[in-house]
């Protein structure tokens, strides 16, 4: 990975908007995260959307609904660079759900002719240019998944990792995530990993301490801000200076 590269910088949305994606890469964002998992995208939001972030030069990461083969093919089918997959509770559970992203001999993905094929059929070119060019990436975020991560890794249909911190606390027994030393330590130990097996991995890295690891341990994408959290940030932003600048006057 290069040290730097266009799509480096990544957005989370959790719900379907045009401006949103427009505002993105007007600010410079390469990758958009959609949030399908807990977010609030149909099939019919994600047929234009999805299209229309890929029509802007934008990557697009499909955090899918769960380790499913329907909703992982669903995606890929509907042009997503990657999926995202939630909830990978070990190697051979990997092995399983991750091989729904890649067409046999390598996985068991479903072959749908259609946008990916410019709606006509397909080749064995095809076949293995979609294999090398959509990425899967199963999440860390249960402990026996981090506790395996090596080998997990090690699967020829895994192109990397997503970490997800938020659950990784929990499920290590730590309570709420709170970026403190264990939690970048457990972020640390898969990105080195990933690292160690050559493959690119993604952290959600909403403030400045898990920022500079990412950037330490050369995430290939740092998801850098969401769409919910930007927009109260500058809703708070711009609340709290015109009541500084009341403060001030009323005491002037």
């Amino acid at each position: 990975m290069s040290e730097w590269n266009e799509k480096r910088h990544g957005v989370w949305l959790s719900e379907p908007s045009a401006a949103a994606v427009e505002m993105a890469q007007l600010a410079g964002y390469g990758t958009v995260v959609l949030d399908i998992e807990h977010g609030v995208f149909d099939l019919a939001a994600l047929d234009w959307l999805i299209p229309f972030i890929r029509a802007k030069g934008m990557d697009v990461i499909a955090k899918v609904l769960g380790p499913e083969r329907t909703p992982i093919q669903q995606a890929l089918d509907l042009g997503a660079n990657a999926v995202a997959i939630p909830h990978i509770e070990s190697p051979e559970h990997a092995e399983r759900v991750c091989g729904y992203a890649k067409f046999p001999p390598l996985g068991d993905r479903s072959f749908a002719g259609g946008r990916t094929t410019g709606y006509r059929g397909f080749t064995d070119e095809w076949v293995t240019r979609q294999d090398r060019g959509t990425r899967c990436y199963p999440m860390i975020e249960d402990a026996s998944a981090f506790e395996t991560v090596d080998k997990i890794l090690q699967l020829p249909v895994v192109d990397g990792v997503f970490v997800g911190p938020s659950d990784l606390s929990l499920r290590r027994e730590r309570g709420a995530y709170s970026v403190e030393a264990d939690d970048l330590a457990d972020i640390r130990h898969v990105a080195r990993a990933a690292r160690a097996a050559g493959k690119p991995w993604i952290l959600p890295a909403w403030s400045e301490p898990e920022q500079r690891l990412a950037v330490e341990e050369q995430a290939e994408t740092i998801v850098v801000t969401m769409q919910y959290g930007a927009l109260l940030s500058g809703l708070t932003d711009r609340l709290n200076t015109v009541r500084e600048i009341e403060q001030q006057w009323r005491t002037a």
